[in-house]
């Protein structure tokens, strides 16, 4: 028996842990979030993203190639219309490997392998000569907005309207004098 080239054998033969893979990413797609031992779901993560890129190609040869690993129909639509649309703007990191502890039984590291379809937030490209412009970032202050204007509010307007006259009639008078001053 043939020991898989990277990480941990899984038990039996090399056909016997590609049908495990491939039954733990069908479980993965269809559920969205699986529980299994640390061991499985590290070497889950690598097939199952691989699997869910083929997806947001989109055309029939990706399909066929993920049907060639996953043969339930089902689940590779399931993965080609929903999950694949959700992770379009994301670039790989699309599983999330949770440690929950260690099982009862026989004390094996169990964690929580869960798709990550959260939108993704676009990070602004920095560099090392940006980096200085962006502490000295000027912050502008949103406009504020005029309050509604009542029929009440109108009314005691248009009553101190005249009051506001008679002291704009007064500036003028007064700017004159401040120019003879200079």
């Amino acid at each position: 028996m043939p020991t898989p080239t990277k990480g941990p054998r899984l038990g039996g033969g090399p056909a016997h842990e590609r049908l495990m893979l491939a039954n733990l990413a069908a479980a993965l797609f269809t559920h969205k979030s699986i529980k299994t031992t640390e061991t499985k779901a590290k070497r889950l993560r690598p097939v199952a993203e691989r699997l869910i890129t083929f997806a947001k190609r989109g055309d029939l040869h990706s399909r066929r190639r993920v049907l060639q690993t996953i043969g339930d129909k089902s689940v590779v639509h399931e993965l080609f219309t929903e999950i694949a649309p959700l992770v379009a703007d994301r670039e790989g990191g699309y599983t999330r490997i949770t440690k929950l502890g260690f099982r009862k039984g026989d004390n094996a590291s169990m964690v929580q392998i869960e798709l990550v379809l959260e939108p993704v937030t676009p990070k602004a490209k920095s560099s090392k000569k940006s980096a200085a412009p962006v502490a000295e970032e000027v912050v502008e202050e949103a406009p504020v907005e005029e309050e509604a204007v009542t029929a009440d509010d109108a009314a005691e307007v248009e009553a101190d309207a005249p009051a506001e006259d008679a002291a704009a009639d007064e500036a003028p008078a007064e700017a004159p004098a401040e120019d003879d001053a200079k």
